[in-house]
């Protein structure tokens, strides 16, 4: 029994380390101003990946094999006092595995691609530090076994996806469009980090196992009353709408097309898009004992996944079709998650509730594979309907649905303009969030700056006064 457990620790810990080892040798070269060259970039990613997944299909095998359905690793105990404990976990079992496998798959194919498709990119360098980032951030999601883990790789993950986005900083559209997704990304942090507050505050601990019962996944029953339970799993649903790109914060995902092709497909199409089902995969069991709030779930779902299918019909740009495309599907594995802790609470139904949520994980596997294919082909298919074009003579035919026919004439160009707009849903968050919040901070700095003046007897400085741009033209569309 020892010897398997040591076998566990080693090998799990070897997935975790695979992708801090990455960082480690692609960052400090940075940091120290020696970038190394593409083909040494290229063997360690290629190492430290394949070393990550080869350890991840053993483990999967063992537990398998062993019929071992949940296998914690501790790193010890950081903070221990009473009412207050903290450690780091990481936990392999049905969910995080298959996770952590489609994770290092997908990194792996995208790596390679990005290695001929980044070649003598003056920021090549720079791009797979990111990556690597991103990498680590993954990994320590899915396998994280306390919130504080968790909060960690979501940081991680949120980071390296803001400053992708923001690649091509030396245009103004990228940068502008990194620090929205960053924008929407802190409203998720901090969702996440309340409800890390709020489970402490239940629990004393962040355990998951702690809170989502002692069975292994799917089959935990929640320790917790239906009010927290409501009150928790609906901080952890907003971090997940902002991580998700789910309604109302679906306006970053396009943005997000502005990096680079590679990381548009491990990112916004394949697994940081996925995050957000993945939470509340993990917190199933909790959800099961709120029926109000697994209606929010599913509500929130089906709205995706209708303004995702109606905006992307409209869209000029393969990267930012695709982008709603996977929305749309994101929107559905949201609405099947909901749906399922809906069914487990009104009928008790454990063992279908269980079958749906593992039919729940393969869509998210599935469906991350086939984005990841899309993404990457996309820069070629638009070769191919050029010739195809070309040989044919005209433009591909584009036929309407039956639901297009029967619409009127007028409503089509109104409809039409709501689509293109992306549901005005940028403008309402700036008018109903961005704006008041701003307004809130600028007469803090009002009064903060009222109080110095009379404490120091003369006028605070005033910020410079920058002569306003021209708008990109990506930005009034």
């Amino acid at each position: 029994m020892f010897d398997n457990e040591l076998l566990f620790r080693g090998l799990g810990l070897t997935v975790v380390c695979a992708p801090v080892l990455m960082v480690l040798l692609l960052g400090v070269s940075s940091l120290v101003g020696r970038p190394l060259r593409e083909r040494v970039i290229s063997r360690i990613v290629q190492a430290c990946v394949s070393g990550g997944l080869l350890a991840a299909l053993l483990v999967l095998a063992l537990m398998l094999s062993q019929g071992n359905r949940h296998v914690a690793i501790q790193l010890g105990s950081w903070v221990h006092i009473p009412h207050y404990h903290f450690q780091i976990e990481f936990v392999f079992d049905r969910l995080s595995v298959p996770f952590v496998i489609l994770t290092l798959l997908l990194c792996g194919t995208i790596g390679a691609f990005a290695n001929k498709y980044m070649h003598r990119e003056q920021g090549f360098n720079r791009f797979f530090v990111f990556y690597s980032l991103f990498v680590l951030g993954m990994i320590v999601t899915s396998l994280a076994g306390t919130i504080e883990t968790l909060f960690a790789g979501w940081e991680l993950v949120g980071l390296s996806s803001a400053l992708l986005v923001a690649y091509y900083h030396e245009r103004q559209g990228p940068v502008r469009n990194g620090l929205r997704v960053w924008c929407v990304y802190r409203v998720s942090d901090a969702a996440l980090l309340i409800a890390s507050v709020v489970l402490h505050h239940m629990t004393g601990e962040g355990q998951f196992d702690q809170f989502l019962g002692a069975g292994a996944w799917p089959e935990g029953v929640a320790s917790v009353t239906e009010h927290q339970a409501f009150v928790v799993v609906l901080l952890l649903l907003v971090a997940a709408m902002g991580k998700s790109a789910l309604v109302p914060f679906s306006g970053w995902l396009p943005r997000a097309m502005e990096g680079p092709t590679p990381s548009s497909a491990v990112f916004y199409g394949a697994l940081s898009v996925h995050l957000g089902a993945f939470l509340l995969l993990r917190v199933s069991p909790i959800m099961d004992l709120s029926p109000m709030l697994c209606a929010l779930v599913v509500m929130v779902g089906l709205v995706t996944a209708v303004f995702a299918a109606f905006a992307g019909r409209v869209q000029t740009d393969i990267k930012s079709a695709l982008s709603f495309a996977s929305m749309t599907q994101v929107g559905i594995i949201v609405a099947e998650i909901g749906l399922t802790s809906l069914i487990i609470h009104w009928t008790q139904w454990l063992a279908l509730g269980h079958v749906l949520r593992y039919l729940t994980l393969l869509h998210i596997l599935g469906h991350g594979c086939l984005r990841t294919l899309q993404f990457l082909r996309a820069p070629t298919l638009l070769l191919d309907y050029r010739i195809l074009e070309n040989a044919i003579g005209s433009s591909l035919p584009q036929t309407e649905t039956a639901i297009e026919r029967r619409i009127p004439a007028r409503l089509h160009v109104w409809f039409y303009r709501f689509a293109l707009e992306r549901g005005y849903l940028d403008a309402c968050l700036n008018n109903l969030l961005v704006d008041p919040f701003l307004k809130v901070l600028q007469r803090c700095d009002a009064m903060e700056r009222r109080w110095t003046d009379f404490l120091s007897g003369s006028q605070s400085r005033e910020s410079e006064q920058l002569k306003p741009t021209q708008e990109p033209l990506e930005d009034l569309i």
